[in-house]
């Protein structure tokens, strides 16, 4: 399976709410844009009677060789798909829809904008607002769409970050194995000192990639951890060090402060590392992330986002208003819990998957 039918699998909470919300705001004015055409046609009255004058001098048609012809051609009993005038109304309607879909409503505001541009007042059916919905997704999304970059520094000391439970730990494993795989020598240290479990989990990570864990003792400074990690990496050539911390509220100075001072201890002993923050992002946050990602990037100094548990939220949506507001590069995103399940981010194939739009 390709991931782009996977994602779109694991993300039906995300499309499905779209496509529903969709089908809803086209189908119920469609059939009262019906219903006002049925019950005053334009020119009904002239035509009705020109109709019924000329009626003997109209040509008689069999009605067997009609139903035959119908179904010949497979459009007997077929219903035209329901469309709508894209309106002002209509257009409000959409935003309510995206801002629900956690866009927020500045991006909401923009796509909808960007989607009505030359086509207001034009009738358009559910399919093609979720092609248009979704070219306009993947028209934000693009510019952000970059892979981790890889520097010929050794060690490109790469800090990972976030708050409690986004998946960092997780993240790391998985970015391990995909540098292994790709020919990197990886270290691990397992910065998150004063939880024995998140240490334990790290490791299990590291024999699934194959990447070795350095650790310390339960309690002490991560600062110290992080600086003799990378002396050792350097000692033993690895081509990437990967730092996990501990995870952190936004709100919490104290723990926001203990960040600062890794960053600190890193830089004395390399002044141009940390050469990649990645900021772990969890999609069933909402609007929440977006005030994470404010707060991080003033203490850490944020290159790049992961964005995990895609496949746990309906409001998959908060991606493309991080993408609009912030425009840092997006690396990689989540969908699950196996080892593979974290791929390269594919802006195309993310807008497709969101909006329910066909391939």
């Amino acid at each position: 399976m390709s991931f782009f039918k996977k994602l779109k699998n694991r993300l039906l909470k995300s499309s499905s709410k779209i496509d529903a919300g969709l089908e809803a705001i086209v189908e119920d004015s469609a059939s009262v844009e019906s219903a006002d055409e049925k019950s005053n046609p334009t020119g009904s009255t002239s035509e009705t009677l020109v109709e019924s004058e000329n009626e003997d001098l109209a040509p008689k048609v069999n009605p067997a060789a009609t139903g035959m012809l119908q179904r010949i051609s497979g459009r007997a009993n077929v219903p035209k798909p329901a469309k709508r005038t894209l309106d002002d109304a209509m257009l409000e309607s959409l935003e309510e829809l995206l801002i629900s879909a956690d866009m927020g409503v500045e991006t909401a505001l923009r796509l909808t904008a960007n989607l009505a541009e030359g086509r207001y007042g034009r009738k358009l059916g559910v399919e093609e607002i979720k092609s248009l919905l979704a070219a306009e997704v993947a028209r934000v999304m693009d510019v952000v769409a970059k892979p981790m970059p890889i520097y010929p520094k050794k060690p490109q000391v790469v800090l990972v970050v976030g708050v409690n439970g986004s998946g960092k730990t997780t993240t790391i494993g998985k970015l391990a194995h995909q540098f292994r795989a790709a020919g990197k020598s990886v270290v691990i240290a397992a910065g998150d000192t004063f939880r024995a479990a998140a240490v334990e989990q790290l490791q299990v990570w590291g024999e699934r990639a194959g990447v070795p864990v350095m650790t310390a003792a339960e309690g002490s400074d991560p600062a110290s951890l992080a600086f003799e990690a990378m002396a050792k990496a350097e000692q033993d050539g690895a081509d990437l060090l990967m730092i996990d911390t501990a995870g952190r509220l936004q709100n919490r100075q104290d723990l926001m402060e203990e960040l600062a001072k890794i960053v600190r201890v890193i830089r004395k002993k390399d002044p141009s590392a940390p050469h990649n923050t990645l900021l772990v992002l969890d999609a069933t946050t909402g609007q929440n992330a977006l005030n994470q990602v404010e707060v991080f990037r003033k203490i850490a100094d944020v290159s790049g986002l992961v964005m995990t548990k895609l496949d746990g939220t309906a409001k998959g949506g908060v991606l493309v208003a991080l993408a609009d507001k912030f425009g840092l590069p997006i690396h990689a995103i989540g969908v699950g819990e196996q080892i593979d399940d974290l791929q390269a981010f594919d802006p195309q194939e993310f807008a497709r998957a969101l909006t329910g739009a066909s391939e």
